[in-house]
């Protein structure tokens, strides 16, 4: 159990913090706004993102978020993630902008499993 602490908050953390916290602090610098509209979205675009990807990093780290809202937030930052490497891929082509996402996909992956492993002890715990 504790392993699978380790890991959940080790990899949460990772995901607030590259698709929370980094967001939040440089989405209005010039190359953040050529980065989404390089990818044909429009300015506006980028903003909401923004605001959705620091809502899910903040349900994501609280612990007193539980049940369907973290579920959600895990389900947006796969869709953000698949979204951004095909649309990496399809502009860019296959190549390592496309390919991160998956990576931290990977990482999210690490999180969700973990977060379930927890909860199912805690559950086999209380009963």
């Amino acid at each position: 159990m504790k392993t699978t602490k380790i890991i959940y908050w080790i990899s949460t953390i990772l995901i607030v913090l590259f698709d929370g916290v980094m967001p939040a602090l440089t989405f209005q610098t010039e190359l953040a706004k050529q980065g989404i509209s390089h990818l044909g979205y429009p300015e506006y675009f980028g903003v909401m993102l923004v605001c959705f990807k620091v809502a899910g990093a903040i349900v994501l780290i609280v612990p007193a978020f539980k049940g369907r809202i973290k579920e959600w937030a895990y389900a947006g930052f796969t869709f953000d993630f698949i979204s951004a490497t095909v649309s990496h891929a399809v502009i860019d082509g296959m190549g390592g902008q496309a390919l991160f996402p998956l990576a931290v996909l990977a990482v999210l992956a690490l999180s969700y499993f973990s977060y379930h492993k927890m909860q199912t002890a805690v559950i086999a715990f209380s009963n």
